[in-house]
């Protein structure tokens, strides 16, 4: 590869011969290859200066144009188009204190350009692209240019500290969309509708039979209209996204940026330092994390060049669990890549060997373990405001005193806490999973929307989705995710408050700090909930408590990506965990509520919070849908028995299965399917044709999917409410190879509950229909048909949701 990389170079005339000009590859930790091997020759050369850089690969280009070219520069960058500035280093002995991220500099003593990359594979592509946009620089004669602004023409437009952010669509001056509290409206007007007609028959009954006993149904009105809200909601957006507005989804509001804020410049001001922190577990270092990174480095390596500095912080839950061969090589990943990291003990309540007592707190680890990153982040933080410094004060030096002060809290800690690297926060944090991949250039248009909006805590993006395999359960989850982030956006852009999903968002620190709270049990602030599932639920209530906002940012379009569950285990999985998560964030478990009575804290603090009144309704209809799910198997079996034995005999208030099947059916497959194809062909995200086809061709996937997990949600709702421990640990990020042998037994241990509720009802349905007295006999179409499609939906589940079994693989 070294010797084929330099006979390019040779090509390309881009050597001249010189002891520092060639090729240097990293073969392993301290180990180069070069090319020209006399590259070696030289101790404080080129091949020293890559290894101090500590880079995979790097290259040279020297021609006369390059030359000349620097001779004329006497500033520290070289200016290129679309406002970007790559660095000009004055000897190749800086070369190891340079902005690693921008991944090439110029020389100027030597009139190289030095250019590094992970991949070697794309060194001459790196190099080309500079050397292009070095000449389209030079045409422009923006380098002689004492002003910049040239450069910045077609591209970007910017703000500088002294305009007034309030006149500028993308500050604080932005309409408030009422389209939202319309639709909440009449969502209100048919809900209390529909009951009025139902209470209309309880009056006419009882004005004619006297009996007051059926004034008992008021006691499930509240229930009713919270399991009503979401069917509504879905019925009234169904109808205006055929014929309402949507030009709301390509402009700005209060909660929704549908286009791109203007950018800072750089002039006025650094340009604001971001912070990547990044949780992982487990996943595989080299087809999980490293893509990740390398898709970070990206947009780094922008901003850099922009004008801004961000660092990678990883919050390493796995390191000290997996096996030391492979900790050891995340650790020399980190090094090399220039990533701070934090990694914490595994979790050891009961201690056999004499160690220390460490418990990794909650149902879902990823808030304590971001937590654990942060509270060693501020005591490093706190040990360095300790240190005067004197004026003259250099990079070098602080640099020293951080390494002391993280040295100082690894000691304190007595070798429990591992960490390295870069672990300081900057003005903002940006939050992304293990399996993310963000825009290359997405740092400044987020930094400047919250630099201009400083009432923004949460920039939430909206995200695409990345696919790791070709299964068609992946395809149809990615469809889904697809569909919900399509509705989010509809609906913020409707005037809606923004969620925050918990990633692929851009928090503001200080703001994070302002809600931080006292944790007792381990004396210590924290920022993070850990005592809830819905972390980040939790979190956006408590800093809109605090008067700030959550922002969705939809102008990147599907820049950001995200993994997707890549078997039906991982979706259940995630079902289950926010059905728990719901639950907590309403209601205390059973056995509190004598002492502390039904609903938490939360949940008040929710009702009385300065969120709009309807953006709490859809925050009720959103989580009613989880109770409605949970609940559909148990009214689905009672209607069975209450409609096969009574019916005709039924008060007229009651609704049996088959009439609310039938109307789930209008709603959310003929008008839902519709409105969504509609919608995307009217903001031109897709053909009509086109739209309708794709969301006909999932209806069966969803329809068993949708069909098959109210046992599964039901079963999380009631873990929590009878206060039966319930964990879930981190998706699955990669595919396994599996056999139709090696799932068969997986699903029957996986499912076991649910196999038995299947076969037991369909025996009981037969049982019923054929072997009992005639006057206990349970034939008929309506009462059959409802338990019949929830048997189905579950019994299918397991089986043609599961690529791996369907597939028949050896």
């Amino acid at each position: 590869m070294v010797s084929w990389l330099h006979q390019e170079q040779l090509e390309k005339l881009w050597y001249e011969g010189s002891d520092e000009e060639g090729i240097v590859l990293k073969k392993s930790k301290g180990v180069y290859a070069c090319c020209p091997e006399s590259l070696t020759e030289e101790p404080e050369g080129l091949r020293r200066a890559i290894e101090m850089l500590n880079v995979r690969s790097a290259m040279t280009v020297s021609t006369r144009v390059l030359k000349l070219f620097l001779s004329n520069i006497d500033k520290p960058y070289v200016p290129l188009p679309n406002g970007l500035r790559l660095q000009v280093l004055p000897s190749l002995s800086s070369l190891p204190g340079c902005q690693k991220h921008q991944s090439a500099a110029f020389i100027h003593d030597r009139g190289l350009l030095v250019v590094w990359e992970d991949d070697p594979g794309r060194l001459l592509d790196r190099a080309t692209r500079i050397q292009r946009a070095l000449v389209q620089t030079m045409w422009d004669g923006a380098a002689l240019q004492p002003d910049e602004k040239k450069e910045d023409n077609v591209q970007i437009s910017e703000v500088g500290a002294d305009d007034n952010f309030e006149q500028n669509p993308a500050g604080n001056d932005r309409p408030i969309n009422l389209w939202m509290p319309i639709q909440s409206a009449f969502v209100l007007c048919l809900t209390f509708a529909a009951l009025g007609g139902g209470w209309h028959q309880v009056a006419f009954q009882t004005a004619v039979d006297n009996n007051y006993l059926r004034l008992a149904f008021i006691a499930t009105l509240i229930p009713q209209i919270w399991l009503a809200l979401f069917f509504f909601q879905a019925l009234v957006a169904d109808i205006l996204q055929v014929i309402g507005p949507v030009k709301q989804m390509r402009k700005n509001s209060k909660f929704f940026s549908g286009e791109a804020p203007k950018r800072l410049r750089r002039d006025a001001g650094v340009l604001p330092h971001v912070t990547i922190q990044l949780p992982v577990y487990k996943e595989g270092l080299r087809p999980v994390i490293e893509p990740t990174v390398r898709s970070l480095k990206d947009a780094i390596s922008t901003y850099e060049m922009q004008g801004g500095t961000a660092n990678i912080f990883v919050n390493d839950d796995g390191l000290q669990i997996i096996s030391p061969e492979d900790a050891q090589e995340r650790r020399d990943f980190y090094e090399e890549h220039n990533i701070g990291w934090v990694s914490r003990p595994k979790h050891n309540e009961k201690p056999k060997d004499g160690s220390k007592v460490f418990l990794r707190r909650g149902k879902f680890k990823k808030a304590s373990n971001m937590n654990y990153g942060l509270w060693a982040s501020v005591r490093v933080e706190e040990k360095l405001s300790r240190i005067h410094r004197p004026e003259g004060w250099t990079q070098d030096e602080e640099a020293t005193a951080y390494s002391q002060a993280l040295a100082e809290v690894l000691e304190e800690e007595q070798g429990y806490m591992q960490a390295d690297g870069d672990i300081r926060f900057g003005d903002y944090i940006l939050i992304i999973d293990s399996d993310t991949r963000v825009p290359s250039d997405c740092f400044l248009d987020a930094v400047s929307e919250m630099e201009q909006c400083p009432q923004v805590a949460i920039l939430q993006f909206s995200s695409g989705v990345m696919n790791v395999t070709d299964s068609y359960f992946e395809k149809g989850i990615t469809f889904f995710t697809n569909l919900i982030y399509t509705q989010i956006r509809y609906a913020v852009a409707n005037g809606d408050t923004a969620p925050f999903v918990g990633h692929n968002a851009v928090l503001r620190w200080a703001a994070v700090q302002e809600i931080a709270y006292d944790c007792k049990l381990h004396s210590r602030e924290k920022y993070w909930s850990e005592e809830t599932v819905s972390e980040d639920f939790d979190m956006a209530l408590r800093l809109q408590a605090a008067g700030y906002i959550v922002r969705l940012g939809a102008y990147f379009g599907d820049g950001f990506q995200e993994g997707v569950s890549l078997t039906v285990y991982d979706e259940l999985a995630r079902w289950e965990k926010y059905a728990y998560g719901c639950s907590e964030l309403l209601f205390q478990p059973l056995k509190y509520w004598p002492i502390r009575g039904p609903f938490t804290k939360l949940f008040v603090q929710f009702l009385g919070s300065g969120m709009a009144f309807p953006s709490k309704i859809t925050v009720m209809a959103y989580v009613g849908t989880y109770y409605a799910l949970g609940s559909s198997w148990l009214f689905t079996v009672m209607n069975y028995f209450i409609t096969g034995w009574f019916n005709g005999f039924l008060d007229h208030y009651y609704l049996d299965s088959f009439k609310v099947y039938v109307a789930v059916i209008v709603v959310f497959f003929f008008c839902g399917n519709f409105s969504l194809a509609m919608l995307r062909y009217r903001t031109n995200e897709k053909g009509f044709r086109a739209a309708l086809l794709e969301v006909i061709s999932w209806t069966p996937l969803f329809t068993i999917f949708l069909g098959g997990i109210s046992l599964h949600i039901s079963q999380a709702l009631l873990s929590h409410m009878f206060s039966i421990n319930a964990t879930w640990g981190a998706t699955s990020k990669e595919a396994e190879d599996t056999t139709f042998f090696a799932e068969v037994p997986k699903i029957l241990k996986n499912f076991k509950g649910t196999l038995i509720f299947c076969f037991g009802s369909i025996a009981t349905m037969i049982v019923c229909a054929q072997f009992v007295p005639a006057l206990w006999r349970i034939d008929q179409f309506i009462a059959i048909y409802p338990l019949a499609i929830v048997v189905a939906g579950h019994f299918l589940l397991p089986f043609i949701l599961n690529p791996g079994l369907m597939k028949f693989t050896w």
